[in-house]
């Protein structure tokens, strides 16, 4: 099961009309843009963060399941509930449509201008695939862009398909790892009382569930930083290899199709009309909610048995986030229409555009507040607590994005990816 993390990790390849990719032989404009993307992915990247400081202030265990680590009652409980219903895996699976979509339009962009397209396309996800490893090996073991350039090298290849064919393989790809939990589940439930606790054991020693384990977790992020690198680098390897191979790739790969379907519909570039977003909003929020809320009563059923957590109650959430997520696109489509110009707009907007950034940005700030190097609070705040950390963060980054805007062309890392790409300093400051 995958981390949530980054974007479309955007370079300002959004643009409104091909006259502004014909106009220059270098990247495009950074105001040539489609709004409703950006408002759409800075909602994204604010949305993750719900998600991923569990895994900056928890061991690895206290978000694979909630009864293994930490207090689960009373407010704690609803921190949780609230977090997993509307926000775990909705917020990647956004940020994943938006990267495919992403790679369309910078394709498309580059071909209208006479510019080598595919060669561009590997530069920029060669220089995203290093920037991945030095955050998940150096920062955080929860880094998705290692993930996302090494899907980008291949899903490229299918992006003239029409969005029929791309769904549909969108869709096989993203059941693949859907199937494998399933089969594993029902041959974990039909096992007898003795197979049953070995693959329990093998599952809890997997992600070092046993005390010791979280122990060692605990002292290493309250530890040096050095410390820290050493103690993340298998966990960062196996997901980077197996992990990818086994899951990752289908799942974050099949989801990207399908952002390249929904651009190519024009779903995502608020293209349709106001009554198919209202229908995709009811159609989407009541069969994606009835789905992740029937996973929250099958786990009180089995007792939160964990291998049961892990393998079957896990599948009606990960369908169900699909769901929610497109229900999420039309919500903010319609925002976007209703409150065009105005201040929450804006402010998305920023965030979306400083994506790279603000992505990169939120784990500087919440590994200084968690890590040992900073204020040591790893494994010491309950789930409220934690959802109070993440309204600070949001607090410092929605502001920072409008102002930094106001002044400069791109977002800092933005500016160097793009500097990288195009092998010429790229020009920072507005005029």
């Amino acid at each position: 099961m995958k981390s949530e993390s980054s974007s479309e990790i955007d370079d300002g390849v959004t643009e409104t009309a091909p006259a502004a990719a014909t106009a220059t032989r270098g990247p495009t404009d950074p105001d040539d843009r489609i709004v409703s993307l950006d408002v759409l992915r800075g909602f994204a990247l604010l949305g993750i963060l719900v998600i991923n400081i569990w895994l900056f202030a928890l061991p690895m265990v206290g978000w694979l399941d909630p009864t293994l680590y930490g207090d689960l009652s009373g407010g704690n409980y609803a921190a949780w509930f609230v977090s997993h219903v509307f926000f775990e895996q909705k917020f990647v699976t956004l940020f994943t449509f938006l990267f495919g979509a992403g790679i369309v339009l910078f394709m498309q962009s580059k071909e209208r201008s006479d510019q080598p397209a595919r060669r561009l396309h590997f530069t920029r996800t060669f220089w995203l695939l290093v920037i991945g490893l030095a955050h998940a090996y150096l920062l955080w073991y929860g880094d998705i862009l290692v993930a996302y350039a090494c899907c980008g090298f291949l899903v490229v290849f299918v992006r003239k398909w029409g969005p029929k064919r791309l769904l549909a393989l969108g869709l096989i790809m993203f059941a693949f790892p859907a199937l494998i939990y399933l089969l594993s589940g029902v041959g974990y439930v039909v096992s007898d009382a003795g197979t049953q606790a070995e693959i329990e054991s093998q599952i809890l020693g997997s992600f070092g569930a046993g005390p010791d384990e979280i122990d060692q977790e605990i002292a290493a992020y309250q530890g040096g930083w050095l410390e820290q690198v050493e103690f993340r680098a298998s966990t960062v390897f196996t997901q980077q290899t197996v992990g990818f191979i086994s899951e990752t790739f289908w799942q974050l790969g099949g989801l990207m199709l399908i952002g390249m379907a929904l651009f190519k519909w024009d779903v995502l570039s608020n293209g349709r009309s106001r009554a198919f977003y209202r229908r995709l909003l009811v159609a989407g929020g009541t069969t994606g909610l009835a789905l992740i809320l029937t996973g929250v009563w099958y786990r009180e059923l089995v007792a939160w048995d964990t291998a049961q957590v892990l393998l079957l109650a896990y599948l009606f959430n990960y369908w169900g986030s699909l769901l929610l997520a497109l229900a999420y696109v039309a919500g903010i489509m319609l925002l976007c229409r209703a409150a065009a110009g105005g201040r929450i707009e804006t402010a998305l907007a920023a965030v979306g555009r400083t994506a790279f950034s603000n992505y990169l940005l939120q784990t500087v700030l919440a590994t200084s507040i968690f890590y040992g190097y900073g204020l040591g609070l790893f494994a010491t705040l309950s789930r409220l607590e934690l959802l109070g950390v993440v309204v600070l963060i949001w607090a410092i980054q929605v502001p920072l994005s409008v102002a930094w805007l106001q002044r400069y062309r791109f977002g800092p890392v933005e500016w160097c990816w793009r500097t990288l790409t195009y092998g010429e300093r790229q020009p920072m400051r507005r005029e």
